[in-house]
């Protein structure tokens, strides 16, 4: 074999993504699967937004924006983040980016270098210390679980902290868990962080899914020193449309539009005019119905896997995924996730892909399918039990 990179084999591949394409294979096969593993909503993205890309499109003018963004946009989402937060940012601190996953890139590549090491909880998204891998950084997974939310806390960061460490990446909501970071503490991680000149990557693609009773905020609301990771995909459901964006510090704006200008050039065209259409009222209305959607199923899933003997030891309060401790029911959670599969046709996510922290007794179920959908999944699960 020829030469090949470190990250080559320190990337690792969704786990998931092999289950969703077996579950392809059986229904390529006349098999009905319910669909409970892949964080993608099922709704179709809204009239409004298509009828927005439909629009620039048939003028042909698709050209390069700059490769922070168009500009409309931008401001567009500083007006967001007034009416829904109070904060007061800068458009120009606004970067447009090819998905979340295009600005948690852009963000990372600014402090992580070899020798340099990143906080993360453990179990999280596995997309960020994979993001840290590619730039030849170092990744300091933190045991979390139902002590604290399964979310950091500033003690457990001071614990982990070293002098290699250049950040933090916090979620909230989280993925897989669904759980928030409580405001006092979130005040509490910014103000260690930044008394160790730190950086803290603030994971905010599931704000607007969030059914506690609580008032919106965002890290912004206490700092102008972190980066900030949004999207257009989960909220606003245009998961296909790669357009994410991120909010930068001041000291990093030319850093990240170096950075953008050689590795993207700049996000798709057409979904960002699309996305303009995202913020008009007629829009809003069919997201925030669908927001309350996932909630009652949320408010039916869960007693229902409880029933089935699912350990679901922090309750979720956003995004759309309930992560379930598995361990009364089998030793080995990717094999009970083929097993559903193959026998039942339920497909849902094995705990190895959130990290390494007690894998193989927690699965991922993802509520992006109807209620009809999910009471035949449980039924088939219980079937299975």
């Amino acid at each position: 074999m020829s030469f090949h990179s470190k990250r080559s084999s320190q990337i690792q591949p969704f786990h998931v993504m092999r289950l969703l394409a077996r579950a392809r294979e059986l229904e390529a096969q006349g098999r009905d699967i319910v669909h409970m593993e892949v964080g993608e909503p099922d709704f179709e993205t809204p009239q409004p937004v298509i009828d927005a890309a439909q629009a620039v499109i048939a003028t042909g003018e698709m050209f390069y924006t700059p490769a922070t963004g168009l500009a409309a946009l931008k401001q567009k989402l500083s007006a967001h983040y007034q009416q829904t937060y109070q904060a007061e940012i800068d458009p120009k601190r606004i970067v447009i980016t090819p998905g979340s996953s295009g600005a948690l890139l852009l963000s990372l590549a600014c402090v992580v270098e070899p020798g340099k090491n990143i906080l993360m909880a453990d179990p999280g998204y596995p997309c960020n210390r994979n993001f840290s891998y590619f730039l030849n950084g170092e990744v300091r997974a933190i045991n979390v679980d139902e002590t604290t939310n399964y979310q950091l806390t500033a003690d457990l960061i001071e614990q982990h902290w070293d002098e290699n460490t250049v950040g933090v990446i916090i979620a909230s909501p989280s993925n897989p868990t669904g759980t928030l970071v409580s405001t006092e503490q979130l005040k509490a991680m910014v103000k260690l962080v930044d008394s160790k000149d730190g950086v803290i990557f603030m994971d905010e693609i599931y704000h607007g899914l969030v059914y506690a009773e609580q008032n919106a905020y965002s890290i912004l609301n206490f700092t102008d020193n972190a980066f900030v990771i949004n999207s257009f995909s989960k909220f606003y459901g245009m998961t296909g449309w790669r357009v994410g964006w991120c909010v930068v510090p001041e000291d990093y704006l030319t850093y990240v539009d170096n950075f953008a200008q050689n590795i993207f050039l700049a996000a798709p065209t057409p979904a960002q005019h699309a996305a303009l259409a995202a913020f008009e009222p007629q829009t809003q209305n069919i997201l925030q119905q669908r927001c309350q959607a996932f909630k009652q199923r949320r408010d039916f899933l869960l007693p229902a896997l409880r029933e089935l003997g699912f350990q679901i030891k922090s309750e979720p309060q956003g995004a759309f995924y309930i992560y379930a401790d598995c361990s009364d029911l089998t030793d080995d959670s990717e094999q009970l996730c083929e097993q559903l599969l193959e026998q039942v046709g339920v497909a849902i996510t094995p705990g190895m892909d959130f990290g390494n922290n007690r894998y193989k007794q927690h699965v991922r179920f993802a509520y992006t399918t109807s209620i009809e959908r999910l009471k035949i999944g449980v039924e088939r699960i219980a079937g299975f039990l």
